[in-house]
C-alpha cells in the first residue's frame, strides 16, 4: 500500500485509537459535520481534523445529488484520468471549483450552473468554500527577494547523495554535537486548515522550497522565512521537493525544481522563479498518486508511482484492482517519458476473493519511496510495495535493480511472497479482499546503497515488518537480516533510514494498530553494522506520551544525520538529536506547543510521519511537523531552529 498506509484498515484504527465513533459523519475536530454516509470511511478518518464549521444541509444535499448524477459515474467507476473520491477529498473546495470554471473539467460541468459547481466542490471537500483560503506569508523584500546563485542546490537527492543515505556532510550542515544545544525557533509558517506537512525541504540560492496540504509550493528565505514566491498546485503535495544541481557562481544557471501531488501529477518548475515548465500525468488510472520524492540523475528524472487504489477496494461494489505500480524515466528538461517498467503483469479476471468473487489480477505492487541510483553499475533501485490483488507476484514487497539506459530488470530480491492485501480485508464485507489476506508489510523505505567498514557496498532496505536487510548489490542476494522491531500494518521501519561510516541506522515506529502479534513492540532507534546486521547500539524509545490522544513513542518519518547526530521526528511529537556514536539523546524539543507563525496565523505541530526529515544546512534545521492521520497527531508548521543569538 502507499505512503497513507491503508485507507479503510487506517480509518478503523485511527478512530478506535482516538475513541472517537463515526456514523455517517465526518469527524470534525471536537464536532461532527452531519453529511449523508458516503460509503468510505477512509475519507472520514483523512477527514478527521477538517474545519470545524458546518456546511449548510442544503449545500450538502445538493452536492451529494450533483456527485450521484454527475460525477459518480466516472470516478467511482475506473474511468481512466477520473480520480478516485478519496484523492478529491484531498483538494481544497477552491481548488475543485476552479477545476469546474477554469480547468480540465470545464466541459464535464457546462450543464451545472454555479451554485451546483460550489456545492459539489463543498461536498467532495467536505468544508465551506473560504475555509482553506490561506494566510499570506510576508512577501520578501529587498536582499532577501534574491536568489543568490553563489550558494547551489545544497541536496541534489531527497536523501542527499545519489545512494540516499540521508548523510549531511558537516560542512553543508553547520550543526554538531558541540552547537546543537544553542538552537532555538527562528521564526516559523503555519498552513491554515492543514492536519500535516510532509515535503521533505529543499535548498537552493538561499531558499527554502518546500510543499503543503493547502495545493501551494512555497519559496522562502531560509534567514527571516519571507517568502519568494509560491506555486499552485491541483492538490496536496505530499513528495520532497527535488532540485537540479547547478555550478556556484553560474549567471545563466536556472535550475528545475521537481515533485508531484496526490492526484499523480509530476511537475517541474523554475527553481529561482516558480515558473510552470511542465507537467505530465504518471498514469491514466484514477487512484494514482505520487508519494516519493523524484530522483535526478544526469539529464534524466525518475518517479516512482504510486495510487490509492487498495483504500478504494474496501468498497464492496468497485470492481477490483486494475492499478500497476511502475517507473518512470523522464527527460528532466522536457518531461517527455524515456522508458516506464511495470512492476506487476497487466490485470485479468481472476477467481481469487475470499468469498468467490471474481476479482482482477494480479495488481498493486507500488513504490512510494525515492529511487536510487547506482552510477557504478548503471542501475536504479526501488523498493516495491504489496498486491492489491492475486495471484501474488515476485516483485511485491521487493528491492528491484532496473538499467539505467532502457528499465529492464537485472534482478530482483523479494522479502516476502505471498502478500496480496487491500482494504476490503478490514471490512465486514470481505468482497474484494484477496485469498492470501496479506499481511500488508510494504517496502514504505526508499533501498540505501552504502559501504560497510571493510568498504564492500550494500543495498539496505527497511520493511514494515520492522525487519532490516542487508542485500548484495551485484547479485540480489540476500546477505543479513535482523527482526528489529515487531513490525506492523502502520510500520514498523515505516519510511526512512540513514547510513554513514559502515552503520546503518534504523527508526522504528510499532504504534498500536488494532492487531495482535507474537513480538514485543520495540519503538526507538537502533544502530546496525552495515556489513553483518549486528547491532551497534540501541536506543528504545521512552513513552513520554501520558495518556496524551494520538500520541505514542516511535519513529515513523525519514531521518538525517551528520557525522556525529542523527536528527528524527517522533510519533510523540518531539525532534531529538542522537549521538551516532552510541545512541544517547543529546538534544530533544517539543513541537506540538502553539506558535505565532510569521504571517500571524497560529499553528502547531504534532507527529511527524512520511518522507520528510529534519533537515539541517548551514547552521539551521528546519523541521516540517504535524502528521493528522492514522492514529497520529496533527500539526501545520514549518519551524526553522538556529543558533542563540
Amino acid at each position: 500500500m502507499d505512503g497513507m498506509v491503508s485507507m479503510q484498515s487506517m480509518a478503523r484504527r485511527a478512530l478506535v485509537l482516538g475513541g472517537v465513533a463515526l456514523s455517517g459523519a465526518f469527524a470534525l475536530g471536537s464536532s461532527l459535520y452531519a453529511a449523508p454516509a458516503m460509503n468510505d470511511p477512509a475519507g472520514a478518518a483523512a477527514e478527521h481534523y477538517r474545519d470545524a464549521r458546518l456546511i449548510d444541509p442544503a449545500i450538502a444535499a445538493k452536492g451529494q445529488e450533483v456527485w450521484e448524477g454527475t460525477c459518480a459515474s466516472c470516478h467511482e467507476n475506473g474511468v481512466a484520468r477520473a480520480p478516485i473520491l478519496y484523492i478529491l477529498r484531498q483538494m481544497t473546495p477552491e481548488a475543485i471549483y476552479k477545476a469546474l470554471t477554469q480547468g480540465v473539467m470545464v466541459p464535464m460541468a457546462a450543464g451545472l450552473d454555479d451554485g451546483e459547481k460550489k456545492a459539489i466542490s463543498e461536498y467532495i471537500a467536505g468544508r465551506p468554500m473560504g475555509t482553506s483560503a490561506p494566510v499570506p506569508i510576508p512577501a520578501c523584500t529587498g536582499p532577501a527577494a534574491m536568489f543568490d546563485r553563489a550558494q547551489p542546490t545544497a541536496y541534489p537527492h531527497w536523501g542527499v547523495d545519489p545512494g540516499q543515505t540521508h548523510f549531511i556532510p558537516a560542512d553543508k550542515a553547520g550543526i554538531d554535537a558541540s552547537n546543537v544545544n544553542d538552537l532555538e525557533r527562528k521564526w516559523a509558517v503555519a498552513i491554515p486548515n492543514a492536519t500535516r506537512i510532509r515535503s521533505q525541504p529543499a535548498f537552493v540560492g538561499g531558499s527554502v522550497i518546500f510543499g503543503a496540504q493547502d495545493n501551494l509550493v512555497r519559496a522562502l528565505d531560509q534567514k527571516s522565512g519571507c517568502q519568494r514566491w509560491e506555486f499552485e498546485t491541483s492538490s496536496e503535495v505530499r513528495t520532497g521537493i527535488t532540485v537540479q544541481p547547478f555550478d556556484a557562481g553560474d549567471p545563466a544557471a536556472n535550475p528545475l525544481a521537481f515533485f508531484g501531488d496526490v492526484s499523480g501529477n509530476a511537475y517541474a518548475i523554475e527553481a529561482m522563479t516558480g515558473k510552470l515548465v511542465w507537467r505530465f500525468k504518471a498514469e491514466d488510472h484514477g487512484s494514482v498518486v505520487l508519494t516519493g520524492a523524484p530522483t535526478y540523475h544526469d539529464g534524466t528524472l525518475y518517479v516512482p508511482v504510486s495510487s490509492l487504489e487498495e483504500g478504494q477496494a474496501g468498497t464492496p461494489s468497485y470492481d477490483c484492482c486494475t492499478f500497476r505500480g511502475s517507473v518512470i524515466a523522464v527527460d528532466a528538461k522536457t518531461g517527455k517519458i524515456k522508458w516506464r517498467t511495470y512492476l506487476v503483469p497487466e490485470p485479468k479476471p481472476q477467481h481469487r476473493s475470499v468469498t468467490g468473487k471474481v476479482l482482477n489480477g494480479p495488481s498493486g505492487v507500488p513504490v512510494w519511496s525515492a529511487v536510487t541510483v547506482d552510477e557504478k553499475r548503471k542501475r536504479v533501485y526501488v523498493a516495491t510495495g504489496d498486491n492489491y490483488t492475486g495471484p501474488a507476484t515476485e516483485l511485491s514487497d521487493a528491492v528491484v535493480a532496473l538499467d539505467m539506459a532502457d528499465g529492464r530488470i537485472a534482478w530482483h530480491y523479494q522479502a516476502l511472497a505471498g502478500d496480496a492485501w487491500n482494504g476490503s480485508c478490514e471490512e465486514k464485507d470481505k468482497s474484494n479482499c484477496p485469498e492470501e489476506d496479506g499481511p500488508d508489510f510494504d517496502f514504505g523505505v526508499n533501498p540505501i546503497l552504502a559501504k560497510s567498514k571493510a568498504g564492500k557496498d550494500m543495498i539496505l532496505l527497511g520493511q514494515k515488518s520492522s525487519i532490516a536487510y542487508g542485500v548484495d548489490p551485484d547479485s540480489g542476494k540476500l546477505v543479513w537480516k535482523n527482526q528489529v522491531g515487531r513490525g506492523g500494518v502502520v510500520g514498523g521501519i515505516h519510511f526512512g533510514m540513514a547510513a554513514h561510516d559502515g552503520v546503518l541506522y534504523v527508526p522504528v515506529s510499532d504504534v498500536p494498530d488494532g492487531n495482535t502479534y507474537d513480538i514485543a513492540p520495540n519503538p526507538g532507534m537502533f544502530a546496525l553494522d552495515i556489513g553483518t546486521g549486528e547491532y551497534v547500539w540501541t536506543a528504545p524509545a521512552k513513552d513520554i506520551c501520558n495518556g496524551k490522544e494520538f500520541c505514542h513513542p516511535g519513529y515513523s518519518a525519514a531521518i538525517s544525520m551528520t557525522p556525529d547526530l542523527v536528527f528524527a521526528g517522533s510519533n510523540d511529537g518531539h525532534v531529538r538529536a542522537y549521538s551516532a556514536k552510541d545512541g544517547s539523546v543529546v538534544w530533544d524539543i517539543d513541537t506540538t506547543g502553539e506558535v505565532t507563525a510569521l504571517n500571524g496565523a497560529k499553528g502547531k505541530g504534532g507527529s511527524m510521519s512520511g518522507g520528510s526529515a529534519p533537515m539541517p544546512y548551514k547552521g539551521m534545521l528546519y523541521i516540517t511537523s504535524g502528521y493528522g492521520f492514522a492514529g497520529k497527531m496533527p500539526g501545520n508548521v514549518l519551524l526553522a531552529y538556529g543558533p542563540k543569538d
